[in-house]
């Protein structure tokens, strides 16, 4: 009896090959996996680093709030006099805010000041926009990652085009 044409015959592998596609598939999944642990760790970094300013320009419940005067500029920090507009603020002599998010010099700025120390955060839209730009930057370097170690491109469109956006924005509001 013949056999039929639209049957398929199946070809069996050999024990070396199929343990062979095994490997290469474990290669695969353990690049996947690798990529993802170092996207969620470029993450991770962005979120800490601006949570350490954002906590200040965001959540101002009991904190010293106040207009800071730009004055000098040196290195990479702007200083000037603080002044005290609510809570239990005192007036400083000098105090000290990054230059990226100062204005130009003589300008007044809201700012509020770390607990113990000299150094201002910027407040309100830009201070929060500016806070938050090593999010950024890590949502635009885990996107590479994502879209090269991961092959999941959709995904790194978006995070890369959200990184973006926040990078625009806090460069427009400052």
């Amino acid at each position: 009896m013949p056999r039929s044409s639209t049957r398929t015959s199946s070809v069996r592998r050999s024990r070396t090959r199929r343990v062979g596609e095994s490997a290469v598939g474990a290669l695969l999944v353990a690049r996947v996996a690798l990529m993802g642990a170092l996207a969620l760790l470029l993450l991770v970094a962005g979120v800490w680093t601006s949570w350490s300013s954002a906590q200040y320009a965001m959540l101002v419940k009991a904190r010293e709030r106040g207009t800071m005067t730009v004055v000098s500029c040196r290195g990479e920090r702007c200083t000037g006099p603080y002044v005290p507009t609510g809570g239990d603020g005192e007036r400083r002599p000098k105090v000290s805010i990054a230059e990226a998010a100062a204005p130009d010099k003589g300008a007044v700025v809201e700012v509020t000041v770390k607990p113990g120390t000299a150094h201002a955060v910027r407040t309100g839209p830009a201070g929060i926009l500016h806070a938050w730009v090593p999010f950024a930057g890590s949502l635009l370097l885990a996107a590479l990652v994502v879209a090269g170690g991961m092959r999941l491109r959709r995904t790194a469109w978006v995070m890369g085009l959200i990184g973006a956006v926040l990078l625009g924005a806090a460069f427009a509001a400052l």
